[in-house]
């Protein structure tokens, strides 16, 4: 675990608390270490908002940062001992993160909300929210290491210890300020380990299951959450119909809308083939979505904007990288360049397998994150 450098004396810390085991293990083993600590809980999304909208289920079990981990956050805060706050930012999320998503995705494209959360919230408003009650870092149950290096003037962010946990990849949009005022005391555990300390600190969350769904969309269903919101804002869903075609350009039959595909995705197409057909790519424009086999889906290359570099200050000559296209990618080798506008190109050594716009690269030296973007 790694102070920051430029105020290493400050002995309160922030705990960003979730509900889940890993945040109140962080709260524990803080604790015990002697820190003055201070729980904080943001309130991001009300989970009964779109109940009464088809399709949309009462029940918010083993959804993130639901009503039920708010109170296992403050339970668990009682039972440390510690001063706990829910702090509201409903508005700033739906402003930064709901929208966002709903845009993207009426344009054929697949974001992550929990990276948009994590840069303009977890990292964000709950940091200036600590530093206004006086403590000058936060604490996170994210599966990460971060450390100064004197050498390079950086603050690095790293792949965790449990590499089966290792969440990075959400969090590639941290500034060198962020960085420098965060902890993630769980970069060195195995989570059977956290576990085992929540459990021996006596914290009722110890056997709690991981929340599995993005807080505002039950069951992963996209398409049922889109039609509640767009209804709830009095708008109509848009007119994205149009044509499936080949990969030669053939119209082999119609869609009633784009934001009902991901590139990758297997059914739902609505064809008959002998041999399986994949989305290869989705035209927000013309309203085309294109099939084709899985051997289609094979690409060498991908290009990214809106960057963020962290173990370097910007790229300005090609480098070796191992570059992530989703969360359950295994890095895989390339080169990495310099694009047009401001955007990188990533060479893959091998063809991947349904590189989507909308998802974030990662690109990793090692362990080492390099820095990531949105692919394009």
């Amino acid at each position: 675990m790694t102070q920051a450098a430029d105020n290493p004396g400050n002995n309160t810390i922030a705990v960003a608390m979730s509900g889940g085991v890993d945040s109140s293990a962080v709260a524990a083993l803080l604790h015990a270490q002697g820190y003055e600590l201070v729980g904080l809980t943001l309130q991001l999304w009300n989970q009964r908002r779109l109940a009464g909208h088809e399709g949309m289920p009462e029940s918010v079990q083993g959804r993130c940062c639901s009503i039920d981990d708010v109170y296992d956050a403050r339970r668990v805060a009682e039972q440390i001992g510690i001063p706990y706050y829910l702090v509201n930012q409903q508005d700033r999320f739906e402003a930064d993160v709901v929208k966002p998503f709903v845009s993207e995705y009426l344009a054929g494209r697949t974001p992550i909300p929990c990276t948009l959360c994590n840069n303009h919230l977890k990292f964000d408003q709950l940091l200036l929210t600590a530093q206004q009650i006086g403590a000058d870092r936060i604490a996170t149950g994210h599966y990460a290491r971060n450390h100064y290096d004197p050498a390079r003037g950086r603050w690095i962010l790293s792949r965790p210890e449990d590499k089966a946990k290792d969440q990075t990849y959400f969090l590639f949009g941290l500034t060198q300020h962020q960085l420098a005022h965060t902890l993630f005391p769980l970069g060195e555990m195995q989570k059977p380990a956290v576990r085992q300390m929540a459990s021996e600190a006596g914290l009722n969350v110890a056997t709690k299951a991981d929340s599995q769904e993005i807080c505002f969309i039950p069951g992963g269903d996209y398409q049922v959450f889109l039609k509640a919101y767009l209804d709830e804002q009095g708008e109509a869903m848009p007119d994205s119909s149009g044509e499936l075609v080949s990969t030669t350009g053939e119209v082999i039959g119609r869609h009633t809308g784009i934001h009902n595909f991901t590139v990758g995705q297997r059914k739902g197409l609505g064809l008959t083939s002998p041999n399986p057909l994949y989305v290869m790519n989705i035209h927000p424009d013309s309203h085309q979505v294109m099939v084709g086999s899985d051997a289609d889906l094979l690409s060498r290359d991908l290009r990214a904007d809106r960057l963020n570099w962290i173990s370097i200050p910007e790229l300005t000559e090609p480098i070796r990288v191992q570059a992530k296209i989703r969360h359950r990618h295994e890095p895989q080798p390339a080169t990495l360049r310099p694009g047009p506008d401001g955007t990188a190109i990533a060479l893959f050594d091998e063809p991947q397998r349904a590189i989507t716009p909308g998802q974030a690269a990662i690109f990793y030296q090692g362990d080492e994150v390099v820095g990531g973007g949105w692919i394009i």
